[in-house]
């Protein structure tokens, strides 16, 4: 399935019985603010796991300058003008790992424990499958324990653990865990209906 016809879906709201009023949709140029501010508000302990410099202001301002919904697909939570998530599908375009998709999931610390997460994951994981991926990964290192168990719950099974094998923004050692998914994709989908 093309894109557009993804995008045609949204804005729509999340279907969080906890605040019905968060809507989802893909990251805008004009969110540079709202993204900026939401990576500020993540825990510093938080940050050393996430490989780009969030809360720099030239980082954000190149995602939201240069959006390319095909390569990455920032899928935002919003209630009204405050961002309570995101989660990335991130691909290639070409090359080997064509088929898979890479997925990552932030979550304002203030609005955890509501299913945000667990519902903007679900929602990207099925873009993924109507474009086409035939799997998905997910990267973590091995404190992020409750995110696992997450993943792990929505069907993601560990494919390796490499031990002390990345290092956080203070070049402090961490285990590498990468978990994925098998997508069933639609024969609509895949193009072979």
């Amino acid at each position: 399935m093309e894109l557009e016809f993804v995008l045609d879906e949204f804005p729509k709201p999340a279907g969080l019985d906890s605040d019905p009023q968060v809507q989802l949709r893909p990251l805008e140029v004009h969110d540079e603010d709202r993204l900026l501010r939401f990576f500020s508000e993540i825990p510093p302990r938080e940050l050393l796991f996430i490989k780009h410099r969030v809360t720099e202001r030239e980082v954000i301002h190149d995602w939201c300058s240069n959006i390319d919904l095909e390569r990455n697909f920032p899928l935002l939570g919003l209630n009204d003008s405050q961002l309570l998530g995101i989660c990335t599908l991130h691909q290639q375009l070409g090359g080997w790992k064509r088929h898979i998709g890479r997925v990552s999931v932030h979550v304002h610390p203030n609005f955890r424990g509501r299913g945000l997460a667990r519902t903007l994951l679900n929602e990207v994981i099925e873009i993924a499958r109507q474009t086409g991926l035939e799997r998905i990964e997910a990267e973590f290192v091995g404190e992020q324990e409750a995110a696992i168990k997450m993943f792990s719950h929505l069907g993601f099974s560990q494919l390796f653990r490499l031990e002390n094998y990345v290092k956080d923004m203070q070049a402090i050692s961490h285990d590498y865990i990468l978990m994925g998914q098998d997508l069933i994709t639609d024969e609509e989908y895949a193009g072979m209906g």
